[in-house]
């Protein structure tokens, strides 16, 4: 099995649940701000992290929140803090950096 996958015969049960849970939120327009995805959106799962995920070409990824909305979901160039692009996740240069490492440069 590679790092991230979309075969969903290597998804378990709790993935394929969190795959359904996904898709009914896309089905229903539940997005934390405006749809941010572009073409090419699947499904995908890292075994490593546990995450279930939306993806597109554009390597955007997508989790359900705690509001069971579909939240863009980040990762710091810096130092790989990933968390919900809410959580004051500030656009640089770079791309996006996590509050600690604001604070650093």
């Amino acid at each position: 099995m590679g790092i991230v996958t979309a075969d969903f015969s290597e998804f378990g049960y709790r993935e394929l649940k969190k795959a359904t849970e996904l898709l009914k939120a896309y089905m229903e327009g539940r997005f934390k701000e405006d749809n941010f995805f572009n073409d090419g959106l699947k499904i995908c799962f890292n075994p490593h992290s546990g995450y279930v995920f939306l993806s597109d070409t554009d390597l955007k990824k997508g989790l359900l929140n705690s509001n069971n909305e579909i939240e863009e979901f980040v990762t710091c160039p810096n130092c790989g803090h990933e968390g919900f692009k809410s959580e004051e996740f500030k656009e640089v240069e770079e791309g996006l950096k996590c509050p600690e490492c604001e604070e650093v440069f």
